[in-house]
């Protein structure tokens, strides 16, 4: 009868393992459909398959290390050891992260058009013959249809995370500290003024609020982890504020990539709400994001302190 109790104890575990491990393959392909939403350009060149004017690019003559995504589904695709410059005026690359893109005849025939090998996003075309290196091939690439990490990133999807809750040094020194997030770059969002310096953003004439833009490993740790812990790292309750900090860039707001974002961001809102919390965090579409001066990367890191109004509270 003993050995028989243990014999059903021991299949019960396995069966509970069988379950769990089905329930996180269910997550992850979940995370796997959820593709960022794109703004009138984007949906141009990476849904109808454009192309931007040359030089106009963000990336076209970026020489940061680091990797480059899809910006539809945040696929690896190249990386910056593998990037030159071809005077084209697009970004150009001679090798991708294996099978992250897939090379489609155009209907005309020439030239060979490159998408994403995960979610079909047009990146823009790859040539042969020209020379430039040694591999003698050439990726040209729509800088819209792609996004930048300041990172050596692996082969696989990345998430990425906008965050707002006063002075990003310590939102970012928090963040950082996370099972799976693999880059936080402190930066300006949501105002209407094209690439802001920091004296220009204190001024609270343009609108932005001071973020952080959190690439994370979707495997390792989830956009839910990520807001939870954001939620408890500032007082989500203050407006326009984060302690001594006074001023509309230093509001609190998350801005979503997706609809699975924005669902998941409202549901703990709405959860810290019911709790008694007056929740100020604005919830709004991701826009441009800007990166801030060298010098505000980093920042506790290098300097060796700690954040003055930020620090941890359980709210959840």
């Amino acid at each position: 009868m003993k050995s028989m109790r243990l014999m059903m104890k021991a299949l019960y575990t396995i069966t509970f393992i069988i379950i769990l491990a089905t329930m996180t393959n269910k997550i992850s392909g979940q995370e796997d459909n959820r593709y960022n939403l794109l703004n009138e350009f984007e949906t141009y060149v990476i849904e109808k398959k454009g192309t931007e004017r040359a030089w106009t690019g963000n990336y076209t003559n970026l020489k940061d290390d680091g990797t480059y995504l899809c910006k539809k589904c945040g696929q690896a695709l190249f990386s910056s050891d593998d990037k030159f410059d071809s005077h084209y005026g697009w970004p150009s690359f001679d090798d991708e992260i294996p099978g992250s893109v897939k090379s489609v005849p155009d209907a005309d025939g020439l030239p060979t058009e490159i998408v994403s090998s995960n979610c079909g996003a047009h990146l823009g075309h790859v040539f042969e013959g020209e020379r430039f290196t040694a591999r003698n091939l050439r990726y040209c690439v729509n800088s819209v249809s792609i996004d930048f990490v300041p990172e050596d990133l692996g082969k696989g999807r990345y998430g990425t995370a906008i965050l707002a809750g006063g002075c990003f040094w310590g939102v970012e020194y928090y963040l950082q500290k996370m099972k799976g997030v693999k880059s936080v770059v402190s930066g300006y969002t949501g105002g209407h003024v094209k690439n802001p310096s920091y004296k220009e953003v204190c001024t609270g004439r343009t609108g932005h609020a001071e973020a952080v833009k959190v690439v994370y490993d979707p495997q390792k740790v989830s956009y839910e982890a990520i807001v939870r812990t954001f939620l408890e790292i500032h007082d989500p309750t203050q407006v326009n504020r984060q302690g001594p900090d006074i001023g509309d860039q230093y509001r609190s707001g998350i801005f979503f990539m997706n609809d699975y974002q924005r669902d998941m961001a409202q549901k703990l809102i709405n959860i810290l709400k019911g709790k008694g919390y007056d929740i100020a965090t604005e919830l709004t579409k991701a826009g441009e994001f800007y990166e801030a001066e060298k010098y505000h990367q980093d920042y506790y890191f290098e300097k060796g302190t700690l954040p003055y109004c930020h620090s941890y509270v359980k709210r959840f």
